[in-house]
This record gives structure tokens, C-alpha cells and sequence, in this order.
């Protein structure tokens, strides 16, 4: 039997949803908070919404954060992030103060919103993506301005142009995806996104 596409629960999180999605595409997708499953991972996604200071302090405790190190830097098994996911790959977040994986070179900032009256906090509902990364696979029949679902406060700021795989406007332009060799991140919710969320999927597990 194939190894398993791994869903990291740390206590934050939507899983349910990600991982009915997932396995509707017929891959042997399983719920796990185990680094021995990490280790073991086919691939591995880490969801996530809520605050990413806790989000850390979850992850330590429940010591997988060597596991997710290892498995990603090491073993460079491929990882998906999805929002709150995405944001702690980064390098450290101004929501808690604290220090993330620092897989990419990048920091999570807050919306600092000037029209309030156009523009709400959090960042909620469908808006479009475009894709900087042509050559993705990822991003294989997605179409460049494609809309997928964003629920967020605190955005992701890449200090190195040659990470960004996506960009979405939101009064001010912001990273909605990361591309780092076996590391990918999406602010959007593919599992909320519909089809464009089931292909994005497809393309991970086909990676």
C-alpha cells in the first residue's frame, strides 16, 4: 500500500473538510498529530486557522516540530500549507511575536487597511490569484486570475521575489502562494475553492 498523505492536526483547524476533499480524489489521506506518521509521509499538508503564536506553541508541544523539519528540509517530502498553514513556514509573524518554521524567506504581517469602508479585516470571500510561477505544476489548469476562497487578518511578505507563486490585490497587493522546491503554500482555502480547490489538490498529490 501506497504511504499516506498525512493532515497534521495541532489542535487549529478546519481538518474535516481538507481531508474530505483530499480523499475524494482517491488517495489514502489520514488525520494525524504522530511524527512517526510525519516521518513516514507520502506527502504531508498542514492546515491551519487561528493564531499562529498558539499554532507553534500546539506544534512544540506535541513535539512534531523536528518531525516537520525533518521530513521537510531533510527528506524534502513535499508540504502543502493552507492558510494559516502557509504562514508558518515563514520566518516569524507579528501575531504573537513569534518565530515560525523559517522555511521561506518571508514575514506575517497584519492588514494595515486605509479605505475600511471598501476594505474589511479580515480579508473574507473569493477574490482572484495571479500566478507569477508559469511553470508550476501546482498550478497545472489553473488559469491565471482564478478565484479562490481567503478567510485572513495577517498576510505573508516575501522578501525574495523567486518564492512568490501567486499575488491577489486586496487594497494592496500581498503573497497568496509560495513555491520553495518541496515547499508550497496557499493563503486561499483550496478546500472551499470548488474546482479550482480539487484541481490545486490534484496537483499536489500528482507532484
Amino acid at each position: 500500500m501506497a504511504k499516506p498523505i498525512i493532515i497534521v492536526d495541532y489542535g487549529m483547524g478546519n481538518l474535516n473538510s481538507v481531508v474530505k476533499k483530499v480523499s475524494s480524489l482517491n488517495v489514502n489521506a489520514i488525520i494525524s498529530s504522530k511524527a512517526d506518521d510525519i516521518l513516514n509521509a507520502r506527502k504531508i499538508i498542514l492546515p491551519g486557522v487561528g493564531h499562529f503564536g498558539k499554532a507553534m506553541e500546539n506544534i512544540k508541544s506535541l513535539n512534531i516540530f523536528e518531525a516537520l523539519n525533518k521530513s521537510v528540509l531533510e527528506n524534502k517530502i513535499p508540504i502543502l500549507g493552507i492558510c494559516l498553514g502557509m504562514q508558518l513556514m515563514c520566518k516569524k509573524s507579528e501575531e504573537g511575536n513569534v518565530d515560525g518554521f523559517g522555511w521561506v524567506d518571508a514575514d506575517v504581517l497584519r492588514f494595515k487597511i486605509k479605505d475600511k469602508l471598501k476594505y474589511k479585516v479580515p480579508h473574507t470571500g473569493w477574490n482572484q490569484i495571479s500566478i507569477k510561477k508559469s511553470d508550476s505544476r501546482l498550478m497545472n489548469g489553473i488559469s491565471d486570475l482564478s478565484e479562490f476562497y481567503f478567510v485572513h487578518s495577517y498576510y505573508v511578505k516575501a522578501k525574495n521575489e523567486s518564492v512568490i507563486l501567486n499575488k491577489t490585490e486586496y487594497e494592496q497587493e500581498f503573497t497568496s502562494a509560495i513555491e520553495k522546491n518541496n515547499v508550497f503554500g496557499t493563503q486561499y482555502h483550496p478546500e472551499k475553492s470548488h474546482d479550482a480547490g480539487t484541481q490545486l489538490f490534484k496537483n499536489f498529490i500528482n507532484l
